[in-house]
């Protein structure tokens, strides 16, 4: 057992770990769950987390519609959500998705990882990336996964704990404020 996730997950114990679902249609998603997905990506954003709204505070205005339009792109071969709970509260959410055309197909894109702040440091954010990974070599035949982080978050240090490693990075790609600009960070996990 050389995963260094699967080594996390052996160290927390059942009751403490959040139950994960993948959803791989809109119509799979409740308008309770709908409603959670876009409140935790308010919380995350408004606290500071780097999950696709870089400009905070954001409101229900702005994320439901961004919110709507990934729930319609889930597909079972191209593109999935997968969620962590703790009895009926949403904990955290990610995505994780697959280019269709062939010369890209063997590896996939995992976007807006993110745990609701009520819910940090219980192993959300590792559980879903455990999921995913899972997912990904097993039902849809993944190679590898790409990832994009934002620099300056200590986002590095979590994904290489999973075994993620950085491949590369595009200095100062990202501007959050006059004298704040970041690289983002390229990051791939393979093998699965």
């Amino acid at each position: 057992m050389s995963d260094p996730a699967d080594m996390l997950l052996l160290m927390t114990t059942p009751e403490s770990m959040p139950d994960l679902a993948q959803i791989t249609d809109a119509h799979e998603v409740t308008p309770e769950l709908r409603r959670q997905l876009i409140d935790c990506w308010i919380a995350v954003t408004n606290s500071g987390g780097a999950a696709g709204f870089p400009f905070p505070p954001v409101q229900d205005n702005d994320v439901a519609p961004v919110t709507d339009k990934l729930l319609g792109r889930l597909h079972p071969q191209h593109s999935r959500l997968i969620t962590a709970r703790f009895d009926d509260v949403l904990a955290g959410w990610v995505v994780l998705n697959r280019d269709p055309y062939r010369l890209v197909g063997h590896w996939g894109t995992v976007n807006h990882l993110q745990s609701h702040p009520e819910f940090r440091g219980r192993g959300v954010g590792s559980a879903l990336m455990h999921e995913l990974r899972k997912i990904a070599r097993g039902e849809l035949g993944l190679e590898q996964l790409h990832l994009a982080a934002r620099g300056g978050e200590g986002l590095e240090d979590f994904y290489s704990r999973l075994g993620w490693r950085e491949v590369g990075r595009w200095p100062g790609a990202l501007r959050l404020a006059p004298g704040d600009t970041r690289d983002e960070v390229l990051m791939l996990l393979d093998p699965l």
